[in-house]
């Protein structure tokens, strides 16, 4: 998978569904919250939750930009009361 491939944009983690980022070789999608990753096989992203595993070393730094997990607390609140 390219850098620049739309889908990025709009695959999401299976276990949090926040934003995934892609590693720096292109095999896989990297979760950073959890620290997983998810292979790339044949050009097809493997987001089972079965297929993550769990990243041993530090993954690439987040772009804010496409991280909304960040406003999930906020609105999580108001829907409760």
């Amino acid at each position: 998978m390219k850098p620049d491939n739309p889908l990025l944009k709009i695959l999401a983690c299976p276990l949090d569904k926040g934003p995934l980022i892609l590693d720096e070789s292109g095999g896989a999608l990297y979760n950073p919250r959890l620290r997983r990753r998810y292979p790339i096989v044949d050009g097809i992203p493997q987001l089972l939750p079965s297929s993550g595993v769990q990243a041993v070393e530090e993954g690439p730094a987040v772009e804010n930009e496409h991280d909304v997990s960040a406003g999930l607390s906020d609105s999580a609140g108001r829907d409760r009361a």
